[in-house]
Protein backbone atom coordinates (compact mmCIF):
# COMPACT_ATOMS: atom_id res chain seq x y z
CA UNK A 1 0.00 0.00 0.00
CA UNK A 2 1.59 3.35 -1.00
CA UNK A 3 1.84 6.13 1.75
CA UNK A 4 0.22 9.28 1.34
CA UNK A 5 2.33 12.23 2.48
CA UNK A 6 0.52 15.12 1.31
CA UNK A 7 -3.24 16.48 0.11
CA UNK A 8 -2.27 17.24 -3.47
CA UNK A 9 -1.27 13.80 -3.71
CA UNK A 10 -4.50 12.44 -1.87
CA UNK A 11 -6.43 14.43 -4.43
CA UNK A 12 -4.51 12.49 -6.93
CA UNK A 13 -5.34 9.26 -6.07
CA UNK A 14 -9.28 9.99 -5.49
CA UNK A 15 -9.11 11.45 -9.41
CA UNK A 16 -7.89 8.29 -10.97
CA UNK A 17 -10.91 6.07 -8.72
CA UNK A 18 -13.44 5.18 -11.24
CA UNK A 19 -17.48 6.33 -9.55
CA UNK A 20 -19.34 3.12 -10.81
CA UNK A 21 -21.31 3.91 -13.60
CA UNK A 22 -25.09 4.32 -13.88
CA UNK A 23 -26.64 1.15 -15.27
CA UNK A 24 -27.78 1.39 -19.09
CA UNK A 25 -31.52 0.61 -19.75
CA UNK A 26 -32.15 -1.33 -23.00
CA UNK A 27 -35.54 -1.55 -24.73
CA UNK A 28 -37.77 -4.93 -23.67
CA UNK A 29 -40.59 -5.52 -26.41
CA UNK A 30 -42.04 -9.28 -27.03
CA UNK A 31 -42.64 -10.74 -30.60
CA UNK A 32 -45.18 -8.08 -31.49
CA UNK A 33 -43.15 -5.13 -31.05
CA UNK A 34 -45.16 -4.12 -27.46
CA UNK A 35 -43.44 -3.68 -24.75
CA UNK A 36 -45.28 -5.37 -21.17
CA UNK A 37 -45.25 -4.48 -18.09
CA UNK A 38 -47.27 -5.62 -14.51
CA UNK A 39 -48.78 -2.91 -12.27
CA UNK A 40 -49.73 -3.13 -8.93
CA UNK A 41 -51.64 -1.18 -6.46
CA UNK A 42 -53.46 -2.48 -3.22
CA UNK A 43 -54.58 -5.24 -4.61
CA UNK A 44 -55.32 -5.08 -7.87
CA UNK A 45 -53.02 -6.80 -10.79
CA UNK A 46 -52.83 -4.38 -13.89
CA UNK A 47 -51.20 -6.20 -16.89
CA UNK A 48 -50.16 -3.23 -19.54
CA UNK A 49 -49.01 -3.97 -23.00
CA UNK A 50 -47.58 -0.70 -24.79
CA UNK A 51 -46.88 -0.39 -28.74
CA UNK A 52 -46.87 2.61 -31.26
CA UNK A 53 -50.51 4.00 -32.46
CA UNK A 54 -53.19 6.93 -32.03
CA UNK A 55 -53.40 7.14 -28.00
CA UNK A 56 -56.69 4.48 -27.97
CA UNK A 57 -56.61 2.91 -23.82
CA UNK A 58 -58.13 -0.02 -23.48
CA UNK A 59 -59.32 -1.24 -20.00
CA UNK A 60 -60.47 -5.39 -19.70
CA UNK A 61 -61.85 -4.80 -23.57
CA UNK A 62 -63.87 -1.31 -22.73
CA UNK A 63 -62.68 2.38 -23.54
CA UNK A 64 -60.67 3.38 -20.28
CA UNK A 65 -63.59 6.53 -20.34
CA UNK A 66 -66.06 3.82 -20.16
CA UNK A 67 -64.35 1.68 -17.58
CA UNK A 68 -63.26 4.11 -15.14
CA UNK A 69 -66.17 6.47 -15.54
CA UNK A 70 -64.71 8.97 -12.21
CA UNK A 71 -63.41 11.58 -14.23
CA UNK A 72 -60.19 11.65 -11.22
CA UNK A 73 -59.88 7.86 -11.84
CA UNK A 74 -59.42 9.10 -15.93
CA UNK A 75 -56.71 11.93 -14.88
CA UNK A 76 -54.89 9.37 -12.78
CA UNK A 77 -54.70 7.02 -16.10
CA UNK A 78 -53.51 9.73 -17.99
CA UNK A 79 -50.67 10.92 -15.93
CA UNK A 80 -47.76 9.14 -16.98
CA UNK A 81 -48.38 9.90 -20.55
CA UNK A 82 -49.02 13.44 -19.68
CA UNK A 83 -46.29 13.72 -18.10
CA UNK A 84 -43.52 11.91 -20.49
CA UNK A 85 -45.73 14.39 -23.59
CA UNK A 86 -46.56 11.34 -25.31
CA UNK A 87 -50.00 12.10 -25.98
CA UNK A 88 -51.87 10.26 -28.66
CA UNK A 89 -48.30 8.22 -29.41
CA UNK A 90 -49.19 5.24 -27.89
CA UNK A 91 -51.98 2.36 -27.99
CA UNK A 92 -52.10 0.93 -24.43
CA UNK A 93 -54.40 -2.02 -24.12
CA UNK A 94 -54.65 -3.36 -20.10
CA UNK A 95 -56.42 -6.54 -18.14
CA UNK A 96 -57.00 -5.70 -14.50
CA UNK A 97 -57.72 -7.78 -11.37
CA UNK A 98 -58.85 -7.36 -8.21
CA UNK A 99 -59.30 -4.79 -5.68
CA UNK A 100 -61.67 -1.50 -6.10
CA UNK A 101 -61.31 0.71 -8.98
CA UNK A 102 -59.15 3.23 -6.83
CA UNK A 103 -56.93 0.53 -6.60
CA UNK A 104 -56.85 -0.86 -10.51
CA UNK A 105 -56.60 2.92 -11.93
CA UNK A 106 -53.36 2.56 -9.73
CA UNK A 107 -52.01 -0.32 -10.66
CA UNK A 108 -53.20 0.76 -14.31
CA UNK A 109 -51.19 3.60 -13.93
CA UNK A 110 -47.77 2.12 -12.34
CA UNK A 111 -48.11 -0.50 -15.14
CA UNK A 112 -48.22 2.15 -17.63
CA UNK A 113 -45.12 4.04 -16.52
CA UNK A 114 -43.46 0.79 -16.33
CA UNK A 115 -44.38 -0.31 -20.20
CA UNK A 116 -43.34 2.88 -21.52
CA UNK A 117 -39.95 2.85 -19.95
CA UNK A 118 -39.67 -0.28 -21.11
CA UNK A 119 -40.41 0.91 -24.88
CA UNK A 120 -38.37 4.41 -24.26
CA UNK A 121 -35.34 4.12 -21.59
CA UNK A 122 -34.94 7.67 -22.12
CA UNK A 123 -38.15 8.46 -19.92
CA UNK A 124 -37.44 7.02 -16.87
CA UNK A 125 -35.87 10.06 -15.41
CA UNK A 126 -38.76 11.74 -16.05
CA UNK A 127 -41.24 9.29 -14.97
CA UNK A 128 -39.27 8.25 -11.69
CA UNK A 129 -39.40 12.07 -11.02
CA UNK A 130 -42.58 12.01 -11.12
CA UNK A 131 -42.99 8.86 -8.91
CA UNK A 132 -45.09 6.81 -11.20
CA UNK A 133 -42.12 4.00 -10.82
CA UNK A 134 -42.35 2.95 -7.49
CA UNK A 135 -45.39 0.74 -6.11
CA UNK A 136 -47.39 2.44 -3.57
CA UNK A 137 -46.47 -0.03 -1.23
CA UNK A 138 -49.94 0.69 1.31
CA UNK A 139 -52.32 -2.01 1.76
CA UNK A 140 -55.45 -2.38 3.81
CA UNK A 141 -54.16 -4.23 7.66
CA UNK A 142 -55.08 -7.44 8.18
CA UNK A 143 -58.21 -7.44 11.52
CA UNK A 144 -56.72 -8.79 14.51
CA UNK A 145 -58.06 -11.61 17.14
CA UNK A 146 -59.63 -10.04 19.85
CA UNK A 147 -60.71 -6.57 18.18
CA UNK A 148 -63.43 -5.55 16.37
CA UNK A 149 -61.48 -4.30 13.03
CA UNK A 150 -57.71 -4.05 12.59
CA UNK A 151 -57.40 -1.58 15.52
CA UNK A 152 -60.31 -0.76 16.81
CA UNK A 153 -61.73 -2.77 20.19
CA UNK A 154 -64.57 -3.49 21.30
CA UNK A 155 -66.77 -1.12 23.28
CA UNK A 156 -65.56 -1.28 27.38
CA UNK A 157 -68.59 -1.82 29.90
CA UNK A 158 -67.52 -0.91 32.93
CA UNK A 159 -70.66 -1.84 34.65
Amino acid sequence: MAEINSLQELGATTQTATAPEAPVHVQKLDAHGRAYATGKRKNAIARVWVKPGTGKIIVNDKEFSEYFARPVLQMILQQPIVAANRNGQYDIVATVKGGGLSGQAGAVRHGISKALTYYEPELRAVLKKGGFLTRDARVVERKKYGRRKARRSFQFSKR
